[in-house]
């Protein structure tokens, strides 16, 4: 069961004179005043009290007093805690008979909540730290970030890769209309021997078919000059004319084709292969680039699968309040982070943390709650009350929110409690 306090006697501390207060035990006990009235004494009389001279104030004894300071406090577990004089001796009564001392206090008191101010004046990674310790996935939640980091910076060098294939490989010429290979000159040289020799036999069929036409021609004349041989030359001059369209036929589909193109692909061989190879060149270029944005898109997963491991944890984790998180080693609580949340906020989450800090301190110290608007310090008190948290604190003001008010030293009004103004010398 978490410890509360029941009563506070306390006298010369500080700027106290001498007050007696019985806190709420579940909810907001305001300690309201002007300022320089003793407020911030009461809150640093209790933590000197409880916590030890580690707390002890600079100058603990009030100015002016010829009495000694004096504190004494009433837990809710029946534990008295006194300290007394000059040097504040402690002297620590159990009902249970257990072991007294600073160390019995020190086993269920816990040192936050008696220092509020140094959890708020931590870094936002160490107050996310004190939380995740404080849960148990802290040790969890480095590794994952380790993991994370690693990864993030590997898909930093591989995307810084990629973009430099890409844009090598953009700047990089291409040509259109020649080979997808580079081109051999004695393949060239071939493919035109090939064509001139087709050629040559094509001239050589054109030939045969002059030699043909002029033997025709003479045979005709012949016919004519020789009447008397007519009969047998006319035979052969059918044969002839038939050996003639023969040939001509055989050569009515022939095309000579032209070694022009291979003539000025010789003539520029080098070019069209420097051409060539800058294409095989930008294409390389090309699938290096693709093959390290795979990898980089590969790593964006990997990085958003430990993301949401991460957050699997944090969401499965008890967390002391709803919507409060880690992310990026930053507390965040309804989406904001520490240094967006309001002042209340910030008050309320500090809290949670150092409640779930030490569950068997049922209490917590807060100072300087003016900057709490009277809705807000309502709502917060709610919450305090619905957690079975107990909180003391101080405000400058002397309204209706505040249970007590203390003026010069002294408790002047008490409104939500039934402490009552007392002298000095009077416990």
């Amino acid at each position: 069961m978490a410890v509360k306090i029941n009563t506070l006697e306390l006298e010369n501390v500080k700027r106290i004179k001498a007050v007696k207060i019985e806190p709420t035990s579940s909810g907001l006990t305001v300690i309201g005043g002007k300022n320089n009235q003793g407020k911030t004494s009461v809150l640093d009389s209790i933590a000197w009290a409880l916590g030890g001279n580690k707390f002890r104030p600079a100058e603990a004894e009030r100015e002016g007093s010829v009495i000694p300071p004096h504190l004494k406090i009433t837990l809710d577990n029946g534990v008295i805690v006194e300290r007394s004089g000059k040097n504040g001796s402690l002297k620590v009564t159990d009902p249970a008979g257990n072991k007294s001392g600073q160390q019995l206090l020190d086993s269920f008191i816990g040192q936050l909540a008696l220092d509020l101010p140094r959890f708020l004046g931590m870094t936002e990674k160490e107050k996310a730290n004190v939380l995740l310790q404080i849960i148990g996935v802290g040790d969890k939640l480095a590794k994952l970030d380790i993991t994370e980091q690693q990864l993030y910076n590997q898909r930093t060098a591989v995307g810084r890769i990629a973009d430099q294939k890409k844009k090598h490989a953009n700047e990089m010429p291409i040509y259109s209309g020649v080979p997808s290979e580079p081109v051999s000159v004695s393949e060239l040289i071939k493919q035109q021997q090939d064509i001139l020799a087709k050629n040559g036999e094509n001239q050589r069929k054109r030939e045969q078919v002059d030699i043909i036409t002029k033997r025709a021609n003479d045979l005709s004349e012949e016919i004519q000059r020789l009447k008397k041989q007519m009969e047998e030359r006319s035979k052969e001059l059918t044969k002839t004319l038939a050996d003639l369209e023969t040939a001509r036929k055989s050569t009515s589909y022939l095309h000579d084709e032209s070694t022009a193109e291979l003539e000025e692909n010789i003539r520029n061989i080098e070019t069209i292969n420097q051409r060539v190879r800058a294409n095989l060149e930008r294409e390389k270029a090309e699938m290096d680039a693709e093959i390290y944005q795979q990898e980089y898109n590969a790593l964006t997963a990997q990085i958003e699968s430990v993301r949401c491991s991460r957050q699997e944890l944090l969401s499965n984790a008890d967390l002391p309040l709803p919507e409060l998180t880690v992310t990026d080693g930053k507390l965040i609580y309804k989406g904001h982070s520490w240094n967006n949340m309001s002042g209340s906020e910030q008050l309320k989450v500090a809290t949670a943390i150092v409640r779930k800090l030490n569950p068997q301190c049922g209490f917590v110290l807060l100072d300087k709650l003016e900057q709490m608007d009277i809705d807000t310090l309502a709502e917060f008190g709610e919450w305090l009350e619905s957690e079975g948290l107990q909180a003391i604190a101080t405000r400058v003001s002397v309204g209706d929110e505040c249970s007590v008010i203390i003026e010069d030293g002294y408790i002047t009004e008490v409104k939500s409690t039934e402490t009552k103004k007392w002298k000095v010398g009077e416990f």
